[in-house]
């Protein structure tokens, strides 16, 4: 019982802890932006939100199909999972352009260059825009506790 309880809970701090640094991540490209120096802030947030989406995907996957929740013939036949598995999708391709860019950065910074920082401003929206699809996510999964189904 305590097991099934320090995952849940870890795992839904690890879905703060996520949106808090994906939404500072974007308030920092959009610093940047506007040509404020932010680059450390950018990078810090960056850590911190690839940490929780670490933990989000392992705590996630012990909880649906580790034997520590409803199984996974239940959440494999939940409507509400593939929703929110629909999300993590579109969270993960979204990430794709902030991902490569900051690997771009770290090199380019890591070799005492500079880093392009036009893109910042369309990085701050695709940052966004994934907290907003992380926030759907904690509503579908609140949905898939109770047992809701839509169809």
């Amino acid at each position: 019982m305590l097991a099934h309880w320090s995952l849940a809970a870890i795992h839904l701090l690890a879905f703060a802890l996520g949106f808090w640094a994906v939404l500072t991540r974007g308030t920092a490209f959009r610093r940047l932006a506007g040509g404020t120096d932010a680059v450390r802030n950018v990078l810090v947030a960056d850590n911190l939100w690839g940490l929780s989406a670490l933990v989000l995907l392992v705590t996630g996957g012990m909880r649906a199909f580790g034997g520590y929740e409803k199984g996974s013939d239940y959440y494999l036949h939940q409507p509400l999972f593939h929703l929110k598995m629909t999300l993590l999708l579109l969270i993960l391709l979204l990430e794709l352009a902030p991902m490569i860019t900051l690997i771009r950065w770290r090199v380019a910074l890591g070799k005492g260059g500079e880093i392009d920082a036009s893109k910042a401003g369309r990085l701050a929206r695709i940052s966004h825009v994934e907290a907003l699809l992380l926030v759907l996510m904690v509503i579908a999964a609140t949905g898939m506790a109770r047992g809701l189904r839509w169809v």
